[in-house]
């Protein structure tokens, strides 16, 4: 597995994605997720959720939004990795959070969660970080909490019947918020 080493530094550049990234941001996010493409990594949703992750119609308005940006992680002038960030009053969103499957474990989701977190805080001043897990990904959140976040117990149902969210592979379904001061 790829690691992120000193040198990778001076490669890895972030920006707010623009329209053109589209056809780059749909097919990374779907393969982090979806598929036999995202067994390649360990964020694989594949065996609880079939159908699509986003499609371009929800990735343009995540960029167009007013209060809403999708940031991309650069390396060698390639999108490797992207997340999305909402200003919501004194917290901010993160979601859409994506890394190519082949190179997960190699600490570039930790580097853009992080630099996502120092960006809202000296962009909007928010004093929280707020983002939702399927909660019976037990590994992911473990993950998250391994970078501050708790779990909240609070649950929101997993919208089931519409595919805009994929199809459940199971019932009981549920998202669960964690959050993160940021001070």
């Amino acid at each position: 597995m790829d690691t992120v080493t000193p040198q990778d530094t001076d490669r890895i550049a972030y920006r707010d994605a623009v329209e053109d990234d589209v056809p780059v941001l749909v097919p990374l996010v779907e393969s982090a997720y979806r598929g036999d493409s995202s067994r390649a990594g360990w964020t694989t949703e594949a065996d609880i959720l079939q159908g699509k992750r986003t499609d371009e119609k929800e990735v343009r308005a995540v960029i167009s939004t007013p209060g809403s940006r999708l940031m991309v992680m650069e390396r060698d002038g390639e999108i490797v990795a992207c997340c999305q960030l909402e200003h919501r009053g004194d917290v901010a969103y993160f979601g859409m959070f994506a890394v190519r499957p082949e190179l997960q474990g190699a600490g570039l989701g930790r580097r853009i969660i992080e630099e996502a977190e120092r960006r809202v805080r000296e962009i909007w001043g928010v004093s929280e970080m707020h983002m939702t897990v399927i909660s019976v990904r037990e590994e992911l959140v473990a993950w998250y909490e391994r970078r501050g976040y708790r779990r909240t117990g609070r649950m929101t149902p997993y919208p089931h019947g519409d595919e805009r969210f994929g199809i459940p592979q199971r019932d009981g379904l549920q998202f669960e918020l964690l959050v993160k001061p940021l001070v």
